[in-house]
C-alpha cells in the first residue's frame, strides 16, 4: 500500500533546503528537522522532485550532491543563467555584499556559517552575488561534519583592488571589546581601504 504523503512535510523540506542553500541537507538532517520517519522524508523528497519536474514554469529542482540534497536550477536553463552571470547588472556592490567580501578576504578560507555568525544574518544572497561577479569562489571543503564549502577571494578580486597577493591587504587592528564593536571596526576599516565604484 502506497504511503500517503503529507503536503506540509513536502513544504517543510522545501523550506529547509532553501534556507540551507548550497550546503544542502542529508536525509538524516531532514529526518531530525521534520521530526518524521526516514521513509516519510524520502517519499516527501520524491514528491517534491516530482512537483518540480512536472512544472514547466519552474526553473528549480532538487538534486543530490555528496549525500546532501540541494535546491538547484534546472539544466535546461543553463544557457540563460550563463547570460546573467556573464552580464551582471552595473550596480555597485551593496553594503551586505561588501561586508561578506571583507570577511572572506580577511578570514579565508571561510564557510558560509562562519560568515553568518560574524555578520549575525544569513549571507546566501551576498555570497551568490560575489560569486557571480567573480570576486569569490569555492576553495574546497572543511574537515568538519557536513564538509561545508570553503570560500576565498579570486584573482579578479586582487586585480580589482590593485593587489598582487592577499598578503597586501591592509592590516586590521581589532581592539578587544565586544563582538558587535569588533565587527563594526572590522567593516569600517575595510570600507575605508576599498571603495567599489560603479562599473
Amino acid at each position: 500500500m502506497e504511503m500517503e504523503i503529507d503536503e506540509r512535510v513536502v513544504g517543510m523540506i522545501e523550506s529547509f533546503l532553501f534556507i540551507a542553500g548550497d550546503e544542502g541537507l542529508t536525509i538524516q538532517q531532514l529526518t531530525v528537522l521534520t521530526e518524521k520517519e526516514e521513509s516519510e522524508v524520502v517519499n516527501s523528497l520524491e514528491k517534491l522532485l516530482s512537483n518540480y519536474e512536472l512544472r514547466m514554469d519552474s526553473g528549480i529542482t532538487v538534486k543530490l550532491f555528496g549525500g546532501a540534497y540541494r535546491l538547484v536550477t534546472k539544466p535546461i536553463y543553463a544557457d540563460d543563467i550563463k547570460r546573467l552571470l556573464e552580464n551582471p547588472s552595473p550596480q555597485s556592490i551593496t553594503k551586505a555584499s561588501l561586508e561578506v567580501l571583507a570577511i572572506v578576504a580577511y578570514k579565508q578560507p571561510v564557510t558560509r556559517v562562519e560568515i553568518d555568525d560574524l555578520r549575525g544574518v544569513k549571507s546566501d544572497g551576498p555570497l551568490n552575488t560575489l560569486i557571480s561577479r567573480g570576486f569569490i569562489m569555492e576553495k574546497g571543503r572543511s574537515d568538519g561534519t557536513g564538509r561545508a564549502i570553503l570560500y576565498g577571494t579570486t584573482d579578479l578580486f586582487l586585480d580589482r583592488f590593485g593587489l598582487s597577493s592577499i598578503e597586501e591587504l591592509p592590516p586590521l587592528i581589532i581592539e578587544e571589546e565586544n563582538e558587535a564593536e569588533d565587527t563594526d571596526l572590522f567593516m569600517t576599516q575595510f570600507q575605508e581601504a576599498f571603495t567599489i565604484e560603479n562599473d
